[in-house]
């Protein structure tokens, strides 16, 4: 199936508020329920790609990414998306996730008198925590991408039962409260009928199975406390305030469960060369009188290290602005207008003390017509300068 506009997929405007997309996803997911399509997979698919529009456009963070970088946004170390089969999640992987909007583990009790709650349920898998890191970042590591190496303390796998929680590799028994379905049903009466509810057991925690001998090193988890170096790549071109997901290296799930993630939080040093504005690298380049009024060429440096030589034109105003083309950053994971420019402001500098010598040449260079600027010149100066404080 064609990738759409997850506005488009929950059909809600760009401005909707969170409770219209809330009541928008949990119609379509009541439409292409499991439990309401049984085997049909075009419902399915529709199902998750329901799920993984909500996932994105109900968490604000996500929501103002997918809408400045769309399907390519960095909050997903390699874009938007992950509901599909190929992405690894299942159909409990969603009821688990928004439980919230389903009111219970997925299903809609009391929906047409008798509801359709009450298919089966594969036991939960329990998914690890995520881990949150910083990283400040300065411009050049920005501006070409860079592997940062961290310490994490986590949960790892227990190595004496291998993750299972049990001791000596016993069997687990089927809960005695869900008998085995990780989920308990309740039914009660209301102004409509009965009304029928699914919840995680919260005797196996939705798992169907429970350990009575339990593992001496991790107590019946399947998980301990561990450290690890983690290698995260950082893409080019993040900035300030964004968060780069990284799967799978979070905090280990219980009893061989999925692994949360880490997000990495994007700091940017302060720089003293460069000003960044969006992708664009701003050089504040300070000119000799002489340069300025006879014209020449100056060296610069640029974002990458290296230095570029950039024509100075006979009689440059200060205020004046050159634009490098893309000499600035580039845009994340190639989303978007491209690679930034360099902008190059000129000033002039103005000694404050001057030799007998030097005062003697300028006082001459006074009386003449052409240091004393015409008209329009005037006028454009006193422009630039209002606009500066406006």
């Amino acid at each position: 199936m064609a990738k759409r506009d997850y506005y488009e997929v929950l059909g809600v405007s760009k401005d909707a508020s969170e409770d219209e997309i809330k009541k928008a996803y949990r119609k379509i997911a009541i439409k292409y329920h499991p439990d309401r399509n049984p085997g049909n997979k075009e419902a399915e698919e529709k199902f998750k790609e329901a799920a993984e529009a909500y996932d994105v456009l109900h968490d604000p963070q996500k929501r103002q990414q997918y809408d400045q970088f769309g399907f390519n946004g960095p909050v997903g170390g390699g874009g938007f998306g992950g509901f599909s089969s190929a992405g690894g999640f299942s159909m409990d992987d969603i009821f688990s996730m928004f439980g919230d909007v389903f009111g219970g583990r997925g299903g809609f009790g009391g929906f047409g008198g008798g509801g359709f709650g009450g298919g089966q349920h594969r036991p939960a898998q329990q998914r690890g925590s995520d881990l949150r890191l910083k990283v400040k970042l300065t411009l050049q590591e920005i501006s070409t991408g860079v592997t940062k190496k961290f310490k994490v303390k986590r949960d790892v796998t227990c190595n004496h039962c291998h993750g299972t929680g049990a001791e000596d590799g016993s069997a687990r028994e089927t809960c005695p409260t869900c008998h085995g379905s990780g989920v308990v049903t309740r039914t009660t009466q209301s102004l409509f009928g009965m009304m029928q509810t699914q919840s995680v057991c919260p005797t196996c925690s939705g798992e169907g199975t429970v350990i009575k001998n339990k593992c001496h090193a991790c107590g019946g988890t399947g998980v301990v406390k561990g450290e690890e170096v983690v290698e995260i790549n950082i893409p080019a071109g993040v900035s300030e305030g964004m968060i780069v997901n990284v799967p799978g290296k979070g905090n280990a799930g219980r009893h061989n469960g999925t692994p949360g993630n880490i997000q990495v939080y994007i700091e940017e040093e302060p720089n003293d060369t460069f000003i960044r504005d969006d992708n664009d690298i701003i050089y504040n380049l300070l000119l000799d009188f002489p340069t300025a009024a006879l014209g020449g060429s100056v060296e610069i440096p640029t974002i990458d290290g290296s230095r570029v030589r950039v024509k100075i034109e006979p009689g440059t105003q200060p205020g004046k602005a050159l634009r490098l083309r893309n000499k600035g950053l580039p845009a994340v994971q190639g989303y978007g207008r491209g690679n930034g420019d360099m902008v190059v402001n000129i000033s002039v500098y103005v000694p404050k003390t001057l030799s007998q010598k030097e005062k003697k040449a300028l006082e001459e260079m006074r009386e003449s017509d052409n240091f004393k600027g015409d008209s329009a010149t005037k006028r454009t100066i006193f422009q630039k300068f209002r606009n500066y404080f406006s």
